[in-house]
């Protein structure tokens, strides 16, 4: 079929170039109130020394406020951060993070402590208002419930949450490490595939090796709040003991005063110390049991809940337990209610018909790769005025033309020739054709689909009226005639064929000459692929350690370039099997497999029952050729260009010795192909071949010996 082609791709907008080069920037930017956070690195080591200071120095209880609240404010902080992520990775820095929110408790711990043993006989406030609000609001004034409270908290932190969290991070860095060299693999892989860039398998690495190094450090942070758990009993215990033995032995108080006094500080000051604690633990939980799908937690949720199979059992179950008579039958009922509500709701959405996508905004930075260059190796573009040509309602005969010359010239060449698309094109006339092969225009030319095309023979007996032209393919007069003179034009002499011929001839033509261009490395890997369905050991010869496929993608491109077809490829394999050990420089393999293929060459010249005509070169001109190429080795025109010039000259004044029969430019192997590159250059078409290439039954004919001892290069005729 035909396929319509789209005139020209549309360009950008103005000012999109700016546009989209300022929003890659803004991605990795950020916001300037987070600039002063750039440096927290050199606060570091002060906060260190701080949280030292802290330890060792007496601390007024106003500041002990200030830190507690910033402790609890860091818990919360880290805590919605992890909460935010995507993926463990984006808060890398936690084990790190909580080492230092670790030690800063700590530090507060043993100031607070210190301030309580010092001063608590002065009253509850004498530790700050923080530890007194959390000693006398939370827990009511009385030390056995805040006791019980911190006990319960101690278990929850440590034997729940730490113990849990800690065990996943031990089982998630042990599989890390174990899976890091099948990664590693992995990425090397896709590199050597080119499926990455070297930057990218850079970046893979480095997150693969950050991953392992997050697991095995969360391992160990997982330690940091077991022995943080631990030193808070501790802590609380020392600091009761001493309160009571300072306050009665030193402050004269007695046992009832002393741990009204000490017992509620103590207590306070353990609590306002385990609740970030045990924020920074259900972090630390969250954080290692999260997976790698780079989604935040919020939608990871909401997805897998919204499920209306789900909530419709849990309504039933709940609506039931309503109706049992020792049950809170109103609060079990508005529960079931609410499931079912929200059962409805999602069953009534995943059966509401998708939203139309929105109209996409214009967006002239994406340009798709059709637009950019033609994805078929051949193409035939057709004025308007020739779509009849290739209508289905007509019959579509160029479509049908096209198919038949694949075919042949596929058969004939020896490889399968790759697709031809056909379409319209405005830009051109509109009985205008253009041909492009392998991107490169080929050849135009015009039809038109409802006359004729008479060609004009040598001897024609009369004129026919028509629009005077040549054929695009041969370039031979012609004439444009109407139908109805077709039998006329016959009478006279003329060679008639309709338009649908004339494009095809031409197609044709070009295909042919073109051969070499459409012979890719897909189509020689198809090639092996087919020989080792028949013949596998000389497959196996052809192999990309004896010869690299480029290369012999190039030497079958040689011969083909010269006339010689692949459709005895076994026969050609053969022979590249032979020479490809000798030699590595791929002249020298061409002309040994030509050596090889003597037969195959010259048989594309002239039949095998007909004498081979041959214009030979005078042994001078011979050696003077030989002596460019040695001169400049490996050099596509190594001939001088006044030499060259007149080397031309000579052999199309040759031509005309062979009486328009099919004949040869035979010479040694080394300017051979030279001299076939220049007469080609210079518009010669003329078969070069080697002393080598003529096999020993074929029986020849010297119709002209071009050159002689002058440098006029006078042509001699063989005697």
């Amino acid at each position: 079929m035909a396929q319509a082609g789209t005139n020209g791709a549309p360009g950008l907008a103005p000012g999109v170039g700016a546009a989209a080069t300022a929003g890659a920037a803004g991605l990795g930017r950020r916001p300037s109130w987070l600039g002063g956070f750039g440096s927290l690195a050199s606060l570091l080591p002060a906060a260190i020394l701080a949280i030292v200071l802290l330890m060792v120095v007496p601390m007024p209880a106003a500041l002990l406020d200030v830190f507690f609240v910033s402790n609890i404010l860091l818990a919360l902080v880290m805590l919605m951060v992890v909460l935010h992520a995507n993926r463990p990775l984006d808060f890398s820095a936690f084990p790190t993070v909580l080492l230092f929110a670790t030690l800063f408790r700590l530090a507060l711990n043993v100031a607070s402590t210190r301030v309580v043993l010092m001063h608590g006989h002065e009253g509850t406030n004498a530790a700050g208002r923080v530890i007194e609000a959390f000693g006398k609001v939370l827990i009511g004034g009385n030390f056995v419930v805040g006791l019980i409270v911190f006990a319960i908290l101690m278990i929850i932190n440590l034997m729940v949450i730490a113990r849990g969290a800690g065990r996943v991070s031990e089982v998630s860095a042990r599989f890390t490490l174990d899976a890091l060299p099948g990664k590693q693999m992995a990425i090397d892989a896709d590199l050597n595939a080119g499926m990455l860039t070297p930057d990218e398998a850079r970046a893979r690495r480095r997150e693969v090796a950050t991953e392992a190094d997050f697991y095995g450090a969360m391992d160990g942070a997982s330690k940091f709040v077991k022995g943080d758990a631990g030193a808070g009993i501790l802590i609380l215990l020392i600091t009761i003991i001493g309160g009571l033995v300072i306050g009665m032995v030193s402050h004269g108080l007695a046992l009832g005063e002393a741990a009204s006094l000490y017992l509620v500080m103590a207590v306070g000051d353990a609590l306002v110390a385990q609740i970030p604690a045990l924020l920074l633990s259900i972090a630390a939980a969250i954080l290692v049991t999260r997976t790698s799908e780079d989604r935040k937690l919020e939608a990871q949720v909401r997805t897998q809940f919204a499920d209306a199979a789900a909530w419709a059992p849990a309504a039933a179950i709940l609506g039931l337990l309503a109706l049992v008579p020792a049950m809170p039958g109103a609060i079990l009922a508005g529960a079931a209610g609410t499931a079912g509500l929200v059962a409805w709701r999602l069953r009534r959405a995943a059966a509401r018909p998708p939203a139309p996508a929105p109209e996409p905004v214009a967006e002239p930075a994406v340009i798709d790769w059709a637009e950019v260059g033609e994805t078929a190796a051949i193409t035939l573009e057709i004025g308007y005025g020739l779509i009849p040509l290739v209508d289905e309602a007509a019959g579509a005969p160029l479509m049908t033309r096209i198919t038949g010359i694949r075919r042949q010239l596929s058969r004939e060449l020896g490889f399968v020739l790759p697709m031809v698309r056909v379409r319209d094109e405005l830009a051109l006339a509109p009985h205008q054709y253009r041909i492009s092969v392998a991107g490169e225009r080929a050849g135009t030319g015009e039809a038109w689909p409802n006359d004729l095309l008479a060609l004009e023979a040598e001897a024609i007996t009369a004129q026919v009226p028509g629009r005077e032209t040549r054929d695009p393919a041969f370039g031979l007069p012609a004439r444009w005639i109407d139908p109805a003179l077709e039998g006329r034009a016959v009478e006279a002499g003329y060679t008639v064929v309709d338009p649908s011929t004339v494009i095809g001839t031409h197609l044709h033509k070009l295909l042919r000459a073109h051969a070499a261009t459409l012979l890719g490395l897909d189509e020689v890997q198809a090639l092996i692929d087919q020989l080792a369905t028949r013949q596998p050991q000389l497959a196996q010869a052809l192999s990309p350690k004896v010869v690299p496929l480029a290369q012999l993608t190039a030497l079958l491109r040689a011969l083909l370039e010269e006339g010689v077809p692949l459709r005895d490829f076994a026969r050609i394999a053969g022979a590249i099997a032979e020479a490809a050990p000798a030699t590595s420089d791929p002249a020298e393999l061409l002309e040994a497999v030509r050596a090889r293929l003597g037969g195959l060459v010259t048989s594309a010249i002239a039949e095998p029952d007909q004498p081979l005509r041959l214009i030979a070169l005078a042994p001078e001109l011979e050696a003077l050729l030989m002596g460019a190429v040695r001169a400049a080795p490996g050099a596509a025109f190594p001939f001088e260009p006044g030499l060259g010039n007149r080397v031309v000259e000579a052999v199309r004044g040759a031509l005309p010795r062979a009486g328009g029969a099919p004949v040869a430019l035979i010479s040694q192997a080394g300017p051979r192909r030279p001299l076939w590159r220049l007469l080609r250059s210079a518009g010669v078409e003329l078969p070069v071949i080697g002393f080598t290439e003529l096999p020993d039954s074929r029986a020849v004919e010297v119709v002209a010996v071009v050159g002689a001892s002058d440098p006029a290069l006078s042509l001699a005729e063989d005697a």
